[in-house]
């Protein structure tokens, strides 16, 4: 995407301003520096630790009536050192990351098309995967009802030739719907979600004739207190067939209970069940897949389980301990992981690791943040033989900082 084309969409948004109209321009940059040995899985025996910087840049369009709305988010995402010094335009290093209109059709109906991110509950499912400097958006048509239960019904259909219906692209699925059914109480919040999730496949050797299998994701999410401690859960069954044809039963089951101690401290403890598939033996797939949700947020932030990895494996039980302090400007965070396998894994016991998350973040006068961390995890000989690597003698570490500045470059 030029930058030529850019301006050009952003000078269409404000001549379509009125007295009744919302514009607003916005940007986002944020760098990010990662000290790596061991991250998403274990490092091999003399690795040596790597120092890498991501960054991405964004650029917002938002504009809104009482008729519709459009937006637009322009993203560049890159490794530094990655892109020569004399890059030029032709190098694609701008794309859209969204590009969305939303027709409000009256005050409780409407529909929004085009390239969106979709965020739902605690993002378990579905979610923005922020983490991640490309984050995650889908190309659908989403209708919204507003009510005393809000509904939202998804559709999505990708295809990547014009002369068949064969779809060959990137992408997870090839056809996709949910259907999102929320009520916010006094005192509480409940969701029900059902997805149901198609992914091609070739009915033939010869790739003429393709065809989809689906898996279907169908739970709850609930959240709200008793007396002063927050509590939030999750139950989801996933029947189906999954990418190779192999039938499906699977659960997701969540717990996690925060206490305040005070407006600047709590602690909280939680468990969280993603059913596996034993090693050997299996004759149905009990791997849950936790899909197109924001998978960094759960389960340690050293992303040994669920982030592009460990899909179709035995699974994981996370019995995890939490809490957090803000003694002053900075709020200080801790957790601690134990990880053990839901299916049996050969000549092992369950016994994944232990990991530990520490991490913080300092705002400077509510327009640049800085957040750092580091983690550390103590594998177990069974990890190392689920992830296929040797174990080594120099431990599983991370480290990482990270600036974000978010500045609003116009509004009306």
């Amino acid at each position: 995407m030029k930058l030529k084309s850019i301006l050009l969409f952003s000078c269409a948004l404000l001549t379509a301003s009125s007295l009744y109209a919302q514009v607003k321009i916005s940007a986002e940059i944020r760098p990010r520096t990662e000290l790596n040995q061991g991250l998403k899985t274990p490092a091999s025996d003399g690795q040596k630790a790597s120092i890498l910087t991501s960054q991405r840049t964004r650029l917002n369009l938002n504009f809104k009536n009482e008729v519709f709305a459009v937006g637009a988010v322009f993203q560049d995402v890159r490794l530094w050192g990655q892109e020569s010094q004399l890059t030029t335009n032709g190098n694609n290093v701008t794309y859209i990351h969204e590009a969305w209109a939303e027709w409000f059709m009256d005050e409780k109906l409407s529909l929004k098309a085009g390239r969106q991110q979709l965020v739902y509950d605690d993002h378990r499912i579905l979610g923005s995967v922020g983490w991640a400097q490309q984050a995650r958006s889908h190309d659908l048509a989403l209708f919204k009802y507003k009510g005393k239960v809000n509904v939202h019904l998804g559709l999505a259909y990708n295809n990547s030739n014009l002369n068949n219906n064969f779809y060959t692209g990137p992408d997870a699925y090839k056809a996709m719907q949910f259907l999102w059914l929320n009520h916010k109480g006094e005192n509480y919040t409940g969701s029900v979600l059902f997805l149901n999730n198609g992914k091609q496949y070739w009915k033939n050797n010869e790739q003429t004739e393709q065809g989809i299998y689906y898996s279907q994701t169908l739970g709850t999410h609930a959240k709200g207190s008793i007396s002063d401690v927050k509590l939030v859960g999750n139950f989801y069954y996933q029947f189906g067939k999954d990418a190779g044809g192999t039938d499906i039963s699977a659960i997701n089951f969540a717990l996690d209970a925060t206490l305040p101690l005070s407006e600047k401290a709590a602690v909280g403890a939680g468990y969280e069940l993603l059913s596996g598939t034993d090693q050997s033996g299996a004759t149905k797939n009990n791997s849950f897949a936790p899909l197109y949700g924001t998978n960094h947020k759960f389960n340690g932030l050293m992303d040994y389980f669920y982030v592009g990895n460990h899909g179709n494996n035995v699974g994981l039980h996370d019995i995890y301990l939490k809490g957090n302090i803000k003694p002053g400007k900075v709020k200080f965070n801790a957790a601690v992981h134990f990880f053990s396998a839901d299916g049996k894994i050969d000549d092992f016991n369950q016994g994944l690791g232990t990991e530990l998350d520490l991490f913080g973040s300092y705002t400077h006068k509510g327009q640049v943040k800085l957040d750092f961390g580091y983690s550390h995890m103590f594998a177990s000989d069974a990890l190392y033989a689920v992830k296929g690597i040797d174990k080594n003698s120099t431990g599983n570490h991370w480290a990482w900082v990270m600036l974000t500045f978010k500045p609003t470059l116009f509004e009306k």
